[in-house]
C-alpha cells in the first residue's frame, strides 16, 4: 500500500445463522474501520435476494462474475442487478465466452428502471492469466467514488447506518421492536444502536 495512505483492511468474518451472508460483526466492523482506513475491502460468499448485505456495508459494491458458468441468467432471475456498482466479468482470456457473458450482463442491468442521474454500472473484461483488464476496472471504481462524493456518499452512509440499525433491532426484538422508535436523533450509528437496544431491553423486562 502506498505509504502515505492510512491503510488498508481486509478482512472476512463468518456470517452464522445470518440469510444476508454478512455477519454483524462485519458490518460493525466496517462501520468502525473505514473511520480508520483508506480503503477497506469486505469479501462476500456471494449475493443474492436474501443475501444482499453488502449492499449496507460497502460504499461500492463490485460484483465478480465468471463466463460460462450462468451466472448472468441465475442474477436476473434473482434481482442481483440492482446492487452492483461495478461489474466485472472474469476469465477474459476465454475469449467469446466471456464477451457473450458481458453482454448478457450488459443487457441485464438495462431491465432495471434508474432515476435520471442514477448511477449505471460500467462492466469490465478481466483476466489474471493474462494481467489484463485491470485498469479498466480500476478506472471504473474510481468514477463510482467520484460519482459518490459528488454529494452522494454522506446520504448513502446515513441510510446503511440506518438499515444497520434497524437490523440489529429485527434480529432480537422483531417486527413489534422494529416499530418502537427510541434512538436518539443524534450520535453515530453505534450509540444510536445502544440507546435503542437498552430501551427496547427496558420495555420488554
Amino acid at each position: 500500500t502506498d505509504p502515505e495512505a492510512r491503510g488498508v483492511f481486509v478482512r472476512s468474518i463468518a456470517a452464522r445463522d445470518r440469510r444476508g451472508f454478512l455477519s454483524d460483526e462485519t458490518i460493525a466492523a466496517v462501520s468502525l474501520m473505514r473511520a480508520v482506513f483508506d480503503e477497506v475491502i469486505v469479501e462476500s460468499v456471494g449475493i443474492g435476494q436474501s443475501a444482499s448485505d453488502v449492499s449496507i456495508a460497502a460504499d461500492t459494491v463490485l460484483l465478480c462474475v465468471q463466463p460460462g458458468s450462468g451466472d448472468a441468467l441465475q442474477f436476473m432471475k434473482a434481482g442481483v442487478m440492482e446492487l452492483p456498482d461495478v461489474v466485472a466479468v472474469t476469465k477474459a482470456d476465454m475469449g467469446e465466452v466471456a464477451r457473450r457473458a458481458k453482454a448478457d450482463v450488459e443487457g441485464a442491468l438495462t431491465l432495471f428502471a434508474r432515476e435520471p442521474d442514477a448511477w449505471t454500472a460500467p462492466v469490465v473484461l478481466v483476466s489474471a492469466a493474462k494481467g489484463e483488464g485491470f485498469s479498466a476496472l480500476e478506472a471504473a471504481l474510481a468514477a463510482h467514488r467520484a460519482w459518490l462524493m459528488a454529494g452522494r456518499l454522506s446520504p448513502r452512509r446515513a441510510a446503511q447506518e440506518a438499515a444497520w440499525v434497524d437490523d440489529m433491532v429485527r434480529a432480537r426484538f422483531g417486527a413489534v421492536g422494529l416499530a418502537i422508535r427510541t434512538e436518539p436523533a443524534h450520535g453515530g450509528a453505534f450509540e444510536r444502536a445502544r440507546a435503542r437496544l437498552e430501551a427496547l431491553a427496558r420495555r420488554c423486562a
